[in-house]
């Protein structure tokens, strides 16, 4: 087996597609589709640009800024998508609402979503957002891994036990089918794990239009 993942070179070119407010707004629904969610302060653009080595999410000191589904084609065929955060932004109630009408819309409706990549700040994991995107994963039969971000705010020791603990009560509450792991953008921790999960769900060393 290669060592070295086939994503990493889809990754290196990575680019920016659209911006959509709504579902129609989308691109086609073909191809395959990774989509990342995670409130607002979980690091989800700095994961992004990590896995990507490129800066295509754009951080902010101040979380929630990513108000739009974001698209970035990866080749022709495969595609990722930085979803809305939620629970932290200091936005207007009908704002937040209409975040979350379209997000589930698009959770319930998109045919080439493949999976999901869920991010918990490890020092502050399972929120009711969390529990909510699991018991929608759980219920649609949509793969969900998370990230525990920030692992590098604990010590290995600290990292390691709030691993298995959040572990432990996601196979109690939504079984085996959920996949976890530590992940630091700064030490870039994970990465690989990361790209391993996005190989597997893009089908990576097929075409994805060879099963159709």
């Amino acid at each position: 087996m290669s060592t070295k993942n086939p994503i990493l070179g889809l990754c290196q070119q990575a680019r920016f597609l659209i911006s959509a407010a709504k579902v129609d707004q989308c691109p086609a629904d073909t191809g395959l589709e990774v989509a990342f969610a995670g409130r607002s302060n979980a690091g989800k653009s700095s994961a992004l640009n990590t896995l990507t080595h490129a800066s295509l999410a754009r951080t902010s000191k101040t979380p929630g800024r990513t108000q739009l589904l974001n698209f970035f084609s990866l080749d022709d065929e495969r595609r990722l998508v930085d979803l809305p955060g939620y629970g932290y932004a200091k936005v207007p109630i009908p704002l937040k609402q209409h975040w979350q009408h379209h997000l589930e819309a698009y959770l319930s409706s998109r045919e080439s979503l493949v999976g999901l990549v869920l991010l918990m700040d490890i020092r502050h994991p399972l929120t009711d957002f969390d529990r909510l995107m699991l018991d929608w994963s759980q219920a649609g039969g949509m793969p969900l891994h998370i990230l525990l971000t920030k692992a590098d705010k604990l010590a290995f020791g600290a990292a390691k036990n709030a691993l298995l603990k959040v572990r432990q009560e996601i196979r109690k509450g939504w079984g085996e089918g959920v996949t976890i792991q530590l992940f630091s953008a700064p030490k870039r921790q994970g990465i690989e794990e990361a790209h391993a999960v996005l190989a597997e769900w893009l089908q990576l060393g097929q075409d994805p239009e060879a099963d159709a």
